[in-house]
């Protein structure tokens, strides 16, 4: 039997089981079979994987460019085809930089900058996961992407072995991080460890443990978050009750708010301030003064509705 099941359950993975593992699991725990992540975690790693349950599987594409926090030790010495402590040797040093040199090479990957992804990655090339082509040893042609570190602070370094926190956007490999670090200083280099502590709104005090969600039933249910944790850092509309019920209809309603404040997605909220849905902004063609100005009035159209 299916129990109604709506919300945010954030797991602290362990290292060995997939992503899609533990979206397999919290099913099970569930009794729901909608259940889904927004963003992945490799198998190594361990912390914060955020999954989205019930009608807040509508909402995990506005969730898949949270900006991420992380625990990482690089190993500095011996680099790995998957830039990882779990692949094949490619070559070995065994020298490892001083730490003057490593700190100003991390400078170097602060900011905005160009990354290019593990070959032994979920990128798409030609429609088809890169590590299914690395796999059967074909050409993995993947092309550089945007990416933002916004922290990146060195901690301990000891044996060859820097403990590393970072705080990057969507995208953004910590194993490319590694593998680029080591390739720049000459020395070689891997991740050796990552634990995920933050995924947008969520933390690790947020999380289940694997073996509450193995277990399953109450346990696993009361670490559901309300929806209404969902998105925080969008804008966000109260409606009247009857413009709650034109939303829900997928009618436009209007917003108090300028449109200068409304460039994107839009959170829709009762007067109890729950989350209902989430709308687009655009100025209605008619409106004077021209659309776009800040004072110009802006029509809401729900495009996606809780219910």
């Amino acid at each position: 039997m299916s129990l109604a099941a709506d919300g945010v359950l954030v797991v602290d993975k362990p290292a060995g089981p997939t992503s899609h593992d533990v979206v397999a699991v919290a099913r099970r725990a569930l009794r729901t079979p909608k259940v889904g992540h927004t963003g992945t975690l490799d198998p190594m790693a361990t912390g914060v994987l955020v999954l989205v349950v019930g009608r807040a599987t509508r909402l995990a594409r506005y969730m898949a460019g949270d900006v991420k926090s992380y625990d990482a030790h690089v190993t500095f010495g011996r680099a790995t085809d998957t830039y990882d402590a779990l692949g094949a040797t490619t070559h070995e040093t065994g020298r490892h930089p001083d730490e003057a040199a490593l700190a100003a090479a991390l400078a170097g990957f602060t900011g905005p900058f160009q990354q290019l992804p593990p070959a032994y990655s979920a990128k798409k090339v030609g429609g088809e996961a890169a590590y299914k082509l690395a796999r059967r040893d074909l050409p993995v042609a993947l092309v550089p992407v945007a990416v933002v570190v916004h922290a990146l602070t060195l901690g301990h370094y000891a044996g060859g072995v820097a403990a590393l926190t970072v705080r990057a956007s969507a995208g953004f490999y910590v194993r490319s991080l590694a593998h680029d670090l080591g390739e720049l200083l000459g020395t070689g280099a891997h991740l050796s460890a990552l634990r995920r502590t933050g995924a947008g709104a969520f933390s690790l005090p947020d999380a289940v443990s694997w073996e509450v969600l193995a277990r399953g039933g109450e346990a696993a249910r009361a670490g559901l978050l309300p929806i209404d944790r969902l998105l925080p850092d969008l804008p966000g509309v109260v409606l009247s009750s009857d413009d709650v019920a034109r939303a829900r209809h997928g009618q436009t309603v209007q917003s108090p708010l300028p449109a200068a404040v409304l460039a994107g997605p839009v959170r829709l909220l009762d007067e109890a301030a729950r989350l209902i849905g989430i709308a687009e902004a655009a100025p209605p063609a008619s409106t004077r003064p021209a659309p776009g100005s800040v004072d110009a009035p802006v029509t809401l159209q729900p495009v996606v509705i809780l219910g």
